[in-house]
């Protein structure tokens, strides 16, 4: 099943909806090209998690640490666009920070999937006509078995498109 995001503020209020299902140790591996909301989609967990500072892409810096506002697991947002491997993933230690926090891999694929048995993978496609994203999530090992990510998504898109209706947008 996909969720069709239309734009970006939707896709924020996705981030901060999914926040409610996570916690401590869980891995979300994310998946798309260039502008197809990664960021975005982590700026929205951020909030939803309320953690300190603004949620931005770590490209240049590789990772950041974004420490809890409200006694919650701190965000460690990663973005592997530049890695050159699995290798270079592994000289990061996110090993010492899993346990404790939400991590975040942008870029993630091919790369992660060591760094834990159980994750989320989430793949965001944008649509270049548009600003909407059509995201899929797939839970990987028994903590995300039998739970619809999507579904529980549903109601940020929901919530979201009727408040632009009500305040003269276009759903």
């Amino acid at each position: 099943m996909s969720l069709l995001l239309p734009d970006a503020d939707t896709t924020v209020a996705a981030g901060r909806r999914l926040a409610d299902l996570l916690g401590a140790g869980d891995l979300l591996v994310l998946t798309g090209g260039l502008g197809a909301g990664k960021t975005t989609l982590t700026r929205g967990l951020g909030e939803g998690l309320g953690v300190r500072g603004a949620v931005t892409s770590p490209t240049f810096v590789i990772a950041r640490v974004h420490p809890s506002l409200v006694g919650g697991p701190e965000l460690v947002h990663v973005d592997a666009y530049r890695l050159g491997g699995s290798a270079e993933l592994d000289d990061l230690d996110l090993d010492s920070e899993l346990d404790e926090a939400v991590t975040v891999v942008e870029w993630g694929a091919g790369l992660a999937e060591g760094l834990a048995d159980e994750r989320l993978e989430i793949t965001l496609v944008a649509d270049p006509a548009t600003e909407a994203r059509t995201l899929t999530a797939t839970g990987v090992g028994a903590r995300w078995a039998g739970l619809d990510v999507e579904s529980h998504l549903q109601e940020a898109v929901d919530t979201t498109t009727h408040t632009s209706a009500d305040e003269g947008g276009v759903p």
